[in-house]
């Protein structure tokens, strides 16, 4: 995920969405009898709740799997011969129109088994949108072959390019490809986190369950009219009508937008569900890089949890990646945001020539309408490769989902360059860092942990090294035995340096913030700290 212009994903996106894929090839997918049934129709009226509607009846009715089977000639595909097979550019739907977007079709193949119906949408009315194997190239003389021997058996997925950067450019703005996995790009980033549809029962008793985005109905847009895109989701436990509305980055505003209302419908009970989704890696930075035998300072798409509250309270949950599974539940009602973020936006952060980290977003999510009370869970899986998406967030409602029930969440994601303002009212947290407590030089007691926060921009940068700034730290279980503030003159931000005799048997949460002049002056800054060695 280092480009916003290839042809493909590359190998990192295909292993972080490689337990969705060989799950859809066993147990995901459209009803037969409204999959049969679409097949006839060659064009038809559609709009957003007649089609809610059908969703609805489908997710009423018991699960069912369509009879589909892949031509031998692609499920043999590997990672490679997959990635070969390239979409032609000059064979894009919408080229040449004056709404600037074009549609690319993503190949069947390898881990995607089945394909997605994609719908065009002009004036109130669907019809389908054609692709063949004229559509690739295959650089591959026998796939090539192989692919136009035989009916083209349709398309796992699609792009939508725009020009993002530069006016003669189509750079890839969305893709939608793998279960309910989509990604987005603001201006000057490069791939790195994805979104999902929903998620059910993630590292709970049981499997998890990956529904599937299985129909696209793309509605083109006219003049200056935004482009909207409506999706099908249907697993065992639900059916779904998912409408999409897109606004590019642009000069004034480089992140790009997406307003997501999401209509679901169970047909079983569900143990944990999961709304608004952000799938990401965190392998490691200043906090845990000791483990790690790597010349580049630090390595993640994201690394912080950022949730604002409903009274304006900003926290900053640092992510850590140890050898054991973090689990975090952070209780709000009603949020205004929360997202995964990446903060650094220096390339002196990484040192990494190829995979860009700085230029990854953040991705913001903003509830439309009271979302009432529920929790922001954060799931840390243990990783020692980049390759892997080891860092799962989303919002999980109070109300438990039973069969029969439906919801409707409302939200819009923002994805881009989202680091804060340096003249914002509140300092925010720029770095975490972590390492043995104590004093250089003696030996210290293994259990004694050094974490140390910096704090910079807001009212606190301006404020003198003597100002009266207090200290509020606490931690779940362990002691506080020693704290320090000081203003570093290098670079004018304010560092905490908390000393924490840890307890060695259960995971300890910290938080910290400054206090002046009756006011609170930084975000909250959230840790979990889990008592195994940091990988």
């Amino acid at each position: 995920m280092t480009r916003s212009r290839l042809e493909l994903p590359n190998r990192r996106h295909f292993l972080h969405i490689m337990g969705a894929g060989l799950a859809l090839l066993s147990t995901t997918s459209l009803s037969s009898t409204a999959y049969a049934a679409l097949e006839e129709r060659q064009e038809f009226a559609f709009d957003f709740d007649a089609f809610s509607a059908r969703m609805k009846d489908i997710g009423a009715a018991p699960y069912q799997k369509p009879v589909f089977n892949l031509p031998e000639s692609f499920t043999g595909l590997d990672y490679d011969a997959y990635r070969r097979i390239q979409y032609r550019g000059e064979r894009a739907k919408w080229a040449g129109d004056d709404h600037g977007y074009q549609v690319h079709g993503f190949h069947l193949g390898w881990l995607f088994a089945e394909p997605i119906r994609i719908y065009e949408i002009e004036g109130g009315v669907a019809h389908p949108m054609e692709f063949s194997a004229d559509d690739f190239e295959y650089h591959d003389t026998e796939v090539d072959a192989a692919a136009h021997a035989q009916p083209f058996p349709g398309i796992a997925g699609f792009r939508l390019n725009y020009p993002l950067n530069r006016p003669e450019a189509w750079d890839e703005l969305i893709s939608f490809l793998g279960a309910s996995y989509f990604r987005a790009l603001g201006r000057d980033n490069v791939y790195g986190l994805s979104a999902r549809g929903v998620v059910l029962n993630s590292w709970v008793e049981g499997p998890e369950e990956f529904p599937r985005f299985s129909e696209f109905y793309l509605q083109k847009p006219q003049g200056d009219e935004p482009l909207v895109v409506y999706a099908a989701l249907e697993g065992p436990s639900l059916a779904g009508a998912y409408r999409f509305v897109f606004t590019p980055g642009s000069d004034t505003n480089q992140a790009t937008a997406m307003d997501v209302t999401a209509r679901l419908y169970f047909r079983e009970d569900v143990k944990e569900l999961g709304i608004a989704p952000l799938t990401s890696m965190f392998l490691y930075a200043e906090a845990n890089r000791a483990g790690f035998d790597d010349y580049r300072p630090q390595v993640h798409d994201s690394n912080g949890l950022l949730i604002e509250r409903e009274n304006g309270e900003v926290l900053w949950r640092a992510l850590s990646n140890t050898d054991a599974l973090g689990n975090s539940y952070l209780w709000e009602n009603n949020p205004r945001a929360f997202g995964l973020y990446q903060r650094g936006r220096d390339f002196e952060t990484y040192q990494d020539a190829g995979a860009h980290y700085e230029r990854r977003p953040s991705v913001r999510i903003e509830p439309i309408g009271n979302w009432g009370e529920g929790t922001v869970r954060l799931i840390e899986i243990p990783s020692t490769l980049e390759v892997d998406d080891n860092i799962v967030s989303f919002w999980i409602p109070a109300e438990p989902v039973v069969a029969g029930s439906e919801r409707e969440f409302s939200y819009k994601l923002i994805w881009g360059d989202l680091d804060p303002s340096e003249d914002a009212p509140i300092a925010y947290v720029a770095e975490t860092r972590a390492g043995q407590g104590g004093v250089s030089g003696v030996a210290n007691a293994a259990n004694l942990r050094k974490f140390v926060v910096d704090f910079k921009g807001g009212e606190l940068a301006g404020m003198p090294e003597d100002a009266r700034i207090d200290v509020l730290a606490t931690v779940s279980s362990g002691v506080v035995r020693h704290s320090a503030l000081s203003k570093v003159p290098a670079n004018g931000t304010w560092r905490l340096v908390l000393d924490i005799e840890a307890d060695a048997l259960n995971p300890m949460e910290i938080m910290a913030y400054l206090v002046g002049s009756g006011r609170k002056l930084t975000e909250t800054w959230l840790y979990q700290w889990r008592p195994t060695h940091e990988v």
